[in-house]
């Protein structure tokens, strides 16, 4: 039974991470979902069948109404959003139109993985671990046309482990988000909360991954490139070639002890111990932990070592 203080609410919205936010919103059974806006379904798996986003199943499975616009030019065509009291977004990989977001009673608020205005864009988490920022967490905010530029409603901070990659991080940040969606909510409910503008002069941009940053630049400093693999984990992958071989690295720490005596080449291969792989970089060296071959899957590094010694030696160098 929804509460008289209950908010009737349009959610958009497409991954795990929205449909987290989403299903702790129905689990509160306060308030009314009207309607729900998520991505096309999209080619996944080996089949590449289409699939419907995580969102739009969790929305079926309650009997909510789905829209699936091409374009932010063709949401709610019918205004629907005008029944609402408020438009709730999560990662719904569209930039909404002003006109979208003004057409709920009480606009629309998002739900950003990051303490804005640090990380503005599209790979907030991924940008925060390859900064070796210590510290991130979950923004609730008015939207406004810019891009996460609107007025901050809520935040709660989350510390960034040393050893986290983006899927790590990720699958801490989720549960908090949708947490914090609902608080929002509350306080928006009550009429008790307030709209905080964001200092433009600390904002910094996450722009979107570009898989052509995942290829390692052996001249780096090995601290650098440690953060850049955790960060591009699990996509897309930091790489380098070694020999004629494709390999994937998945895991890697930075070591601050300098490549030994005639391996000092940027990418040369020092040392093969139990605990992995010692590359010399641009600043100290960077031990792979775990590595995949081409068809093959992850495996520690040391174990890739004692399958290939046929080939695999001291004094080779990975481009």
């Amino acid at each position: 039974m929804v509460s008289d203080t209950g908010l009737r609410i349009a959610f958009a919205g497409t991954p795990e991470l929205a449909a987290a936010v989403l299903r702790h919103v129905l689990n509160s059974r306060r308030h009314t979902i009207i309607q729900v806006f998520t991505q096309p379904d999209r080619p996944a798996g080996r089949g590449r069948h289409l699939t419907p986003s995580p969102v739009k199943q969790l929305a079926l499975q309650h009997g909510l109404a789905v829209e699936q616009p091409l374009r932010p030019g063709e949401m709610d065509p019918h205004g629907l959003l005008c029944n609402a009291d408020v438009l709730l977004v999560a990662a719904y990989g569209m930039l909404l139109p002003a006109g979208i977001l003004q057409r709920a009673r009480l606009g629309a608020i998002n739900v950003h993985l990051s303490l804005l205005p640090r990380w503005r864009g599209a790979a907030p988490i991924q940008r925060a671990i390859q900064a070796g920022d210590e510290l991130t967490g979950i923004t609730i905010m008015q939207m406004d046309a810019g891009l996460d530029t609107g007025p901050i409603l809520l935040q709660q901070s989350c510390p960034i482990f040393p050893d986290d990659t983006s899927a790590s991080l990720r699958d801490r940040l989720t549960p908090l988000g949708a947490e914090c969606a609902l608080r929002a909510i509350e306080l928006i409910a009550a009429g008790e909360i307030t709209a905080t503008p964001q200092d433009a002069a600390l904002a910094c941009p996450a722009r979107k991954i570009d898989k052509r940053e995942a290829q390692i630049d052996w001249r780096s400093p090995a601290v650098q490139l440690a953060r850049m693999v955790r960060a591009f984990n699990p996509w897309p992958v930091c790489h380098t070639i070694l020999g004629d071989t494709h390999l994937r690295l998945w895991r890697a720490q930075a070591l601050a002890t300098p490549p030994p005596e005639g391996f000092k080449v940027p990418g040369t291969l020092c040392a093969f111990t139990p605990a992995g792989i010692d590359v010399a970089t641009g600043s100290g060296m960077l031990r792979l932990t775990e590595i995949q071959l081409p068809g093959r899957k992850p495996n520690m590094a040391h174990d890739f070592f004692n399958a290939h010694r046929d080939w695999v030696r001291p004094g080779m160098v990975a481009a």
